[in-house]
């Protein structure tokens, strides 16, 4: 599959995942509530997750509405993940995708409330009238769920705030990593898969990739973390080697972090090679992209 056509295939889901959020996400929420939501949600982010979804559902031909609606509310899930994240209670950040923060924007209990407000959009996104048949509804809510609490995206969050400070050995990272970052990237791949037909073995392949891309998108941020500055990051540079937190270059060193990052993107086309999907190459494409990244 050519470059130009993954490029292409790209900048079109991301307008229409761009166009959805704007219809989904309301403006006319109380107290400006959804002026809150909307900043935090729109015009900014790579989009990475929702292209997962969307390149996963291609891959096994699954319905198109369901996939758009996946993408969506995982979209949703990691900005609240963000806006809280960035709360002066946890990583006290002031710049988020080029912009001042929520919270900064907003002030904290107006940001606090955006990122429960969008926690649970995700979930109404996802069980709408009619377009979904109720099996799919209930099985998307639980991958993003399970994704999203206390065994996965928050888990995480608090294992990182508890690790201030500590040395972590490289498999207590990983379990970090894993369930901070990687759960939800995982999820974004399998929930895309869910909304197709899609073999066991091949479902298992899929959470396989989605694990390996999972863990080496965090390996490249804490490298782009110490190696850009924060105009190409669009939020600030060097903020945890800063807040003295364990990351894959202060555990294993810059050059091994990099390599590590290689042999998961590698791992993660293994896992998609043996799901043998009918169109896997929008994956294929979004795991080199993802190691190669430089923001």
């Amino acid at each position: 599959m050519k470059i130009d056509d993954c490029d292409a295939w790209a900048r079109h889901q991301l307008a229409e995942v761009e166009a959805a959020l704007d219809s989904l996400v309301p403006a006319d929420a109380p107290a400006g509530l959804g002026l809150a939501m909307r900043y935090a949600v729109l015009d900014g982010g790579k989009r990475l997750r929702p292209l997962l979804v969307l390149a996963a559902a291609e891959a096994v031909q699954g319905d198109a509405f369901a996939a758009m609606r996946s993408a969506v509310a995982v979209e949703l899930i990691h900005a609240y993940s963000l806006v809280h994240d960035d709360m002066p209670c946890m990583d006290d950040d002031a710049l988020r995708r080029g912009k001042p923060t929520a919270h900064v924007a907003y002030g904290e209990a107006q940001a606090m409330l955006a990122g429960d407000a969008m926690q649970a959009l995700a979930f109404d996104v996802l069980t709408p009238d009619d377009g979904i048949a109720p099996e799919l509804q209930a099985r998307l809510v639980r991958l993003l769920a399970r994704a999203s609490g206390s065994w996965g995206m928050a888990g995480g969050q608090a294992i990182d705030l508890a690790s201030v400070g500590k040395a972590l050995d490289e498999a207590q990272l990983r379990d970090m990593h894993r369930r901070k970052t990687g759960a939800l990237l995982q999820a974004s791949v399998l929930m895309g898969a869910a909304c197709g037909p899609v073999s066991a073995a091949s479902w298992e392949a899929l959470a396989e990739y989605g694990d390996a891309i999972g863990l080496a998108f965090q390996v490249v941020d804490d490298i782009l973390d110490c190696t850009q500055d924060s105009e190409m990051l669009g939020k600030t540079a060097g903020k945890d080697q800063d807040a003295n937190k364990p990351t894959y270059v202060s555990t294993l060193g810059l050059a091994r972090a990099q390599a590590y990052a290689v042999e998961l993107r590698d791992q993660a086309q293994a896992a998609l090679a043996r799901a043998g999907l009918p169109a896997p190459g929008r994956l294929a494409w979004l795991a080199d992209r993802l190691v190669e990244r430089n923001n």
